[in-house]
């Protein structure tokens, strides 16, 4: 598949909230970036397609599924480098607490599998969501 080919998967995948099935399109090794609070459970290290899974996995898990909105506003795509921006609402299920954040998504494509996979985004406000203290841009509903 093409860098292209797997960014249009991947985010089919994505949509469908299955992380086994997202996880298949990386590669074993990953370079994993996604900075925030210890206290947001899916936000740690890892490494591996299998950390990978745990991640979409923890995450999914968190939010309302009926209530994520993700509105991509650009796809770049470069040989084997994809960069995506966007905007996602989710509000999370512990506390009913809704945030939204925009965020940046680079990835890394070699062979068809995803060998990098970066995100930016508001991560004080995702922390501050967690902790059930909504900041200017998460509401309680």
């Amino acid at each position: 598949m093409s860098t292209r080919d797997t960014v249009n998967e991947f985010l089919q995948r994505f949509g469908e909230g299955e992380a086994a099935a997202i996880v298949e399109l990386f590669a074993d090794d990953v370079d994993f970036l996604c900075a925030g609070s210890e206290s947001v459970p899916w936000i740690r290290p890892r490494r591996t397609a299998a950390d990978m899974e745990d991640f979409f996995a923890t995450m999914s898990a968190a939010f309302v599924p009926e209530e994520r909105a993700v509105s991509l506003s650009l796809v770049l795509v470069e040989e084997d480098e994809a960069v995506l921006m966007g905007q996602v609402s989710q509000r999370l299920r512990s506390n009913g607490v809704k945030f939204s954040s925009p965020f940046a998504l680079r990835l890394s494509v070699i062979d068809g599998k995803i060998s990098r996979y970066h995100v930016y985004e508001d991560s004080l406000s995702i922390a501050n969501a967690v902790a059930g203290e909504p900041a200017e841009i998460a509401v309680r509903a």
